[in-house]
């Protein structure tokens, strides 16, 4: 009998000490920071010239495209909608602020600026 309680409350216990560390490491991990680039289309040859080397770059540096551009922008409230929209998942604020001081940023900006007039640029942070 006694070997029994012993199994149950032994297993309460791990269950109870398994859902502590979970929740601590839960609270450890960064939220996801989204970078929302809102822009004007200035010459589509330069754009589609370009983008292959940005999505490589942006890889590279571990960010995610979320491919935006040339979708259907539609404005809900507020200001006009932008006629190109691109969004980026990155881990953290700090690595999408790294790549965009990137010399591998740099080097494509040339590129970019012929392809696209930026109207802004900001990085969202998500909460859980």
């Amino acid at each position: 009998m006694k070997t029994r309680y012993t199994v149950i409350l032994s297993m309460i216990a791990g269950a109870a000490l398994g859902g502590a560390a979970v929740q601590g490491l839960h609270a450890q991990a960064k939220p996801k920071t989204y970078v929302v680039t809102e822009g004007e289309l200035l010459d589509a040859a330069a754009a589609a010239a370009f983008t292959p080397h940005a999505l490589a770059a942006l890889t590279a540096a571990g960010g995610r495209s979320l491919r935006t551009f040339g979708g259907r922008i539609v404005a809900i409230e507020g200001a006009a909608a932008p006629n190109r929209v691109a969004i980026n998942e990155w881990d953290s604020v700090e690595q999408a602020q790294a790549y965009h001081n990137s010399q591998a940023w740099k080097d494509l900006v040339p590129q970019f600026e012929k392809a696209i007039k930026i109207i802004r640029r900001y990085a969202v942070e998500a909460t859980h």
